[in-house]
């Protein structure tokens, strides 16, 4: 398949804005540089260090990879450590920041051989961007037209031999001839409590800051099975020790911290109690449709679906039926004595 394709290269004001954005991301994150640092995701991480071994072994670039699952679980860093073990360059991009073929070409044709391209969002491509990978990955070749009309020609760039690495939070929008491109396609799933906990002692020691292993688990599980989450509630810990007693993080500074955040013992945070106390109070357990909740509680459905009910609905408070949200039996009586009892708090 052929395109019209006007090389130019990117934007300065973009590259130079993502080149600052990713330098104060490395000052804020401890980023893992081997496969024994990567915490979690122990079944994932093996699979991907045989195949980087073994391209490296043969000298040859890992097949085409494509990294899927919710956001925040790693998918950056574990691309990052593949890059390490090979001793290759990487080269990363969203998918939206990708706005015209030229965009991409420009990168394809830096690349040396065996490099990895790695993009996230790759489910955002634009259609005609998606479709310069096609032949870019499976031949190594871009097909150019220069000039327009009957003085038009085609020619076929050569490109080095390079790995793409795509990320996604939602494998079902990616084409299916994009799809079948990847030789390698593995799903990240959430984190156990025990596995963040260790990320948040990991994280925590390097800010300097010192966690009891209750604390740290106490974190884990406010964390929503997401490293990502985790990293920023221990900066936010951080914060609230070292301005009240400096960095020394006792059990009950912790808890002080994560209340101060709005974050109760379970982990909830306000919007979640707030959807949950609606369902309780309003529709005595549910079931309630997704527009009524947004209307109550002033959150739009999206952020309702993709940020609060994957969690609520994992830890056992909510459950999605045909005629709408509700609340599981067996958990209603608790959440009714909690909410009558922060009811009876307040108006005291």
């Amino acid at each position: 398949m052929h395109h019209t394709i006007e090389i130019k290269y990117m934007d300065e004001h973009k590259l130079e804005l993502f080149t600052r954005e990713t330098a104060e991301e490395a000052n804020l994150n401890f980023l893992p540089k081997q496969f024994e640092d990567y915490l979690g995701q122990r079944a994932l991480k093996e699979k991907l260090n045989v195949y980087t071994q073994a391209a490296r072994m043969r000298n040859e670039p890992l097949d085409h990879l494509l990294l899927f699952g919710p956001p925040g679980l790693g998918k950056t860093t574990l691309s990052h450590i593949m890059a390490q073990v090979l001793q290759v360059n990487i080269k990363t991009c969203s998918g939206p920041m990708l706005e015209r073929t030229g965009d991409l070409v420009a990168i394809l044709s830096s690349l040396e051989s065996r490099d990895i391209l790695f993009i996230d969002e790759i489910h955002r491509l634009p259609i005609q961007v998606e479709e310069v990978l096609y032949s870019a990955m499976e031949q190594f070749t871009i097909d150019v037209i220069i000039g327009q009309g009957a003085g038009a020609k085609s020619i076929t760039i050569p490109v080095n031999p390079f790995t793409l690495i795509g990320a996604t939070t939602k494998t079902g929008s990616i084409s299916a001839p994009l799809r079948s491109r990847f030789g390698i396609i593995e799903r990240l799933d959430y984190y156990t409590d025990e596995e963040l906990a260790a990320i948040v002692q990991q994280n925590a020691q390097f800010l300097k800051l010192s966690l009891s292993d209750y604390a740290a688990l106490l974190i884990a599980k406010c964390s929503r099975g997401t490293p990502r989450i985790a990293k920023k509630i221990v900066r936010r810990v951080r914060d609230f020790v070292q301005v009240h007693n400096q960095n020394i993080a006792n059990d009950k500074l912790v808890q002080d911290a994560l209340s101060f955040m709005g974050i109760d013992q379970e982990g909830l945070s306000y919007i979640d109690n707030q959807l949950l106390r609606a369902i309780v109070e309003h529709f005595n357990g549910g079931p309630v449709g997704l527009e009524t909740l947004a209307a109550l509680t002033g959150e739009d459905k999206e952020t309702i679906e993709q940020v609060h009910e994957p969690f609520l609905i994992r830890k056992g408070y909510l459950e999605k039926t045909a005629r709408g949200r509700q609340i599981p039996y067996k958990i209603l009586p608790y959440l009714k004595s909690k909410f009558c009892g922060q009811q009876m708090l307040s108006s005291s």
